[in-house]
């Protein structure tokens, strides 16, 4: 496990004072380390200027979304060398992530004036280009096989130093590193917290279609540092993070036994949730990490949703329809659950009380709905909705109302959030030419919340089922 990045320091302020059941199908289609950094601990004397409050970064994002920010990143200074490598690379990791949000718009490096400046830019040659923010920084090795990074967000306009901030670290975090300091300028200009110090944990699948090798891989979320967890001798299904500790759980075919189970990051460790007799499926912890919901088939191909206690391991069961409740999903204050059924004769989507009680419809548009996912903001449901022969993925509010459908297409599936609310991954297949599975593909894809910046994620082999981890 990589060592974690040492607390930063706050550099001098030089500028500025101031995400189709079926009963035959139930079973897939159902189912289908860093330690946190305080980078802002500030040091005496400095006074950055204030992001924007939360009032104000609707606007700027919805400016953004359409005018992208232009930002200037030169490499960060690092003379010959590692260093001089390193600074480049970081540089490029922060461009990376800026330009692929859609949210800012990374100048051509072609039309940068002059060379290495001194410790407060010369703003009149960004302005020339038309660089509203800037990048500068610089690194150094600390010896013992540390590094030390100190980066400066400027606002060009205005001829002031927005941030200042610099990490000692070991030279293996370097691109975790570029990640953190993308998330301080994500939030110092848009007025909200970034995502790219994340991971994704996802399926990896390769093989013919009719014998396929699932694997449970990990990424960052810009699909560097894949690895795969297993080894694909059992199939894996529905991976999900737990939201303080490095684990994720996951539903498993080990031993021919499908249920769930829980894998320790850091030690490899895959332990079952417990034997609750039938097939466990669709994991999903509470906010606060104490509890996971499930669901469990019974004898007459129903399944009920049970909250299961990680410390005793006693399960408590949440519904008794008499009907498929699968894919439940916590509000992030824990209170209320989402989840689908075809209780009403119909795949659709419900809310009810984090106790089972009260549940409602909420999705009334046309067609089946599935995989229900909360915002980690509270303010919208992600979903899966098929309607003749289309599959979408829409977003709607939790009362039902604001449908709106982000991406459709012959199959796409299970959304999940990144934990800023502001961008969801979910996977995409293509068709087969032949029962053979030739020009069969799936792939992972993002896109911003309200519909534009589709992206696919690059991934080693076929990705599905993506679920997105918490901020680091």
């Amino acid at each position: 496990m990589t060592k974690p990045i040492i607390p930063a320091e706050m550099l001098p302020d030089l500028a500025h004072p101031g995400f189709s059941i079926s009963r035959r199908g139930l079973a897939v289609g159902a189912a289908a380390s860093f330690l946190p950094l305080n980078a802002f601990a500030q040091t005496p004397g400095a006074t950055p200027s204030a992001a924007p409050s939360a009032a104000d970064s609707a606007i700027v994002v919805d400016r953004a979304r359409t005018d992208p920010i232009p930002v200037a990143i030169p490499p960060l200074v690092g003379g010959d060398g590692d260093a001089g490598r390193l600074g480049r690379d970081i540089a490029g990791v922060i461009t990376n992530n800026l330009s692929r949000c859609g949210l800012f718009r990374a100048i051509d490096p072609k039309g940068f004036i002059g060379g290495p400046e001194g410790e407060v830019p010369n703003f009149n040659n960004w302005k020339g280009i038309g660089a509203q923010a800037l990048v500068t920084g610089r690194v150094e090795q600390a010896g013992g096989g540390k590094i030390r990074v100190e980066f400066r967000l400027w606002d060009v306009l205005q001829g002031a130093q927005i941030q200042g901030t610099a990490y000692t670290t070991d030279l293996a975090n370097w691109r975790r590193t570029a990640h953190i300091i993308s998330d301080v300028i994500y939030e110092r200009l848009l007025g909200e917290k970034g995502y790219f110090d994340t991971r994704v944990v996802y399926i990896g699948s390769t093989g013919p279609r009719d014998r396929r090798v699932r694997r449970l891989a990990i990424m960052d979320q810009d699909g560097e540092n894949n690895r795969f967890l297993t080894d694909g001798t059992w199939l894996a299904h529905s991976p999900r993070f737990h939201p303080t500790r490095d684990e994720i759980a996951f539903m498993s075919y080990a031993n021919s036994r499908p249920r769930i189970y829980l894998f320790d990051l850091s030690s490899g460790r895959q332990t079952p949730l417990g034997d609750f007799g039938g097939i466990t499926l669709s994991p999903r912890f509470a906010p606060d990490g104490n509890s996971l919901l499930l669901s469990q088939t019974t004898q007459n191909g129903n399944a009920d949703i049970y909250r299961v206690d990680l410390g005793s391991r006693r399960a408590s069961r949440l519904t008794n329809s008499g009907s498929i409740d699968v894919s439940p999903c916590f509000s992030p204050d824990g209170s209320q659950i989402v989840f689908n059924s075809d209780r009403g004769g119909d795949q659709q989507l419900y809310l009810m009380g984090a106790d089972g009680g009260g549940a409602r419809r909420i999705s009334f548009g046309s067609g089946r709905y599935a995989t229900p996912v909360w915002s980690p903001r509270g303010d919208l449901i992600a979903f899966t909705r098929i309607n003749g022969g289309t599959f979408s993925i829409g977003v709607m509010r939790p009362d039902g109302s604001g449908e709106r459908i982000l991406s459709e297409s012959f199959y796409v599936e299970g959304p999940t959030f990144a934990p800023n609310g502001r961008v969801i991954m979910f996977w995409r297949e293509t068709p087969a030419r032949d029962n053979k599975g030739s020009g069969f593909s799936a792939r992972l894809v993002s896109i911003d919340i309200t519909g534009f910046n589709e992206r696919q994620i690059a991934t080693p082999t076929d990705g599905s089922e993506p679920a997105w981890g918490p901020l680091l």
